[in-house]
């Protein structure tokens, strides 16, 4: 598929979705019609890896879940599934460039451990000249701007986030469910193609921290809930953090009736294993989703 080809959905496809984020009309390529997309997919579209994790237990042939925005979108609107970064940032990009918008997909890095190679997809999306993140990870609620000042914010009590720049490079600050203190982002570079994002996608099939264990999150009314490496979490509207250990038939249960999955990708979801030091190293956390 060529890039340009890959960068739009089809029309049909294209309405479906919509309709699914619960849009009764097209949005116009505005700062406001970003907002309600992006609003939308944080309460709507998961970050997860219910697919990758199925994919590579069964060793099923071909390129990695979502790996094109038809994939990625043809499994969500059937299962409820969403993806892992670079599957997710490539879909929402290819959503926003068919309803008109100036969108380029990011190469980041997730700061998890010093001097980490970039591992993290992102967009951003740049209207009537000024540029806005919005990321399919971090799920901020409403896009970020990155206008040039020295700190900028999104604020909420459950997914808000800072950001300001670190050497010339925007830093976002944000909070995992498994790192509820957080840790930034760092934003590399603007403008990659797809071929970039199908090559960086497929690197991780070897090692990610996403390829052991369940990740789900999403945000629902004020808060933002999910699980990440055994443990049920759920950031407050008050700030709170509430964090359990979750088994595997609650986690299968929450994925159903939490997350809105279906009962046949849940069924097929393998359990979770111990993550392992990535290949050449003694820690964990060193490459991407």
């Amino acid at each position: 598929m060529k890039s340009s080809e890959a960068s739009h959905l089809p029309e049909p496809l294209l309405e479906q979705v919509l309709v699914r984020l619960g849009f009764t009309a097209r949005p116009d390529p505005t700062e406001a019609g970003l907002r309600l997309i992006y609003a939308a997919w944080c309460q709507s579209v998961p970050f997860d890896n219910v697919q990758k994790l199925v994919h590579l237990h069964q060793e099923r042939p071909g390129p990695l879940p979502g790996t094109t925005a038809e994939d990625y979108f043809t499994s969500w609107l059937k299962h409820g599934t969403g993806g892992t970064c670079w599957a997710g940032a490539n879909a929402l990009h290819a959503l926003l460039a068919t309803l008109g918008f100036e969108a380029a997909r990011c190469i980041a890095t997730m700061l998890v451990a010093p001097d980490l190679p970039p591992n993290h997809g992102s967009v951003r999306v740049t209207v009537e000249g000024r540029p806005w993140l919005a990321d399919t990870s971090i799920l901020s609620g409403d896009p970020l701007p990155l206008d040039g000042r020295d700190d900028v914010g999104v604020s909420h009590p459950a997914w808000g986030v800072r950001a300001s720049r670190v050497n010339g490079l925007w830093q976002v600050n944000w909070r995992p469910l498994h790192m509820t203190d957080g840790f930034p982002c760092r934003f590399d570079r603007f403008g990659a193609d797809h071929e970039e994002y199908v090559r960086r996608h497929e690197d991780t099939r070897g090692w990610s921290p996403f390829n052991y264990q369940l990740t789900a999150r999403r945000n629902r009314g004020d808060e933002t809930f999910g699980m990440a490496f055994g443990d049920s979490v759920r950031l407050r509207s008050d700030g709170g953090v509430e964090k359990a250990p979750v088994d595997d038939p609650e986690r299968r249960r929450s994925l159903v009736e939490d997350f809105g999955m279906s009962e046949e990708i849940v069924s097929q979801l393998p359990a979770d294993r111990p993550t392992p030091p990535p290949p050449g190293s003694k820690t964990s956390g060193r490459a991407a989703a």
